[in-house]
């Protein structure tokens, strides 16, 4: 092999390689930061992972927000009309937020059962409802149309 095509060919690998490396470290550092949507009937049903980043969303439950006074901490459950999730919120929330309105919380679920928020968004408006918040409370209204269909 003539030593100029050596040449040519060493560095073309050496870029190959370095690419690879670079896509593998981008790839690693993005899986860190995904953030799964989960409805609260997945997360009843332990198909959320523990300890992670993820969102849940739905409509935020009648009756079920009780705020600490002497803290900015906020208990509320978050349904899709199937099954209900505990949520924990230290901080101020949202002007828009209210019971029986849609919200999207961001956070981690705890092994008992009670997702730990950082992050609170309700709605912008009366109409608008989140895709995923929509979505879930859909599939939960097909669950219990089929149920009882079948009953």
């Amino acid at each position: 092999m003539h030593p100029v095509r050596k040449q040519r060919l060493l560095i073309v690998l050496f870029i190959l390689v370095a690419v690879s490396v670079a896509a593998g470290f981008l790839g690693y550092a993005l899986r860190e930061n995904i953030n799964l949507f989960y409805p609260p009937a997945e997360i009843v049903a332990g198909k959320a992972p523990l300890d992670r980043q993820i969102r849940a969303g739905g409509m935020v439950e009648q009756g079920s927000v009780v705020r600490s006074e002497d803290s900015l901490k906020v208990r509320f459950a978050v349904t899709d009309y199937s099954a209900s999730v505990q949520v924990e919120y230290e901080g101020i929330l949202p002007d828009l937020f209210a019971e029986g309105e849609g919200v999207v919380v961001s956070g981690t679920l705890g092994s008992d059962g009670v997702f730990q928020a950082t992050q609170v968004l309700a709605k912008h408006d009366e109409n608008y409802m989140p895709p995923e918040v929509s979505d879930a409370l859909k599939q939960s209204e097909a669950r219990k149309l089929e149920e009882s269909a079948g009953s």
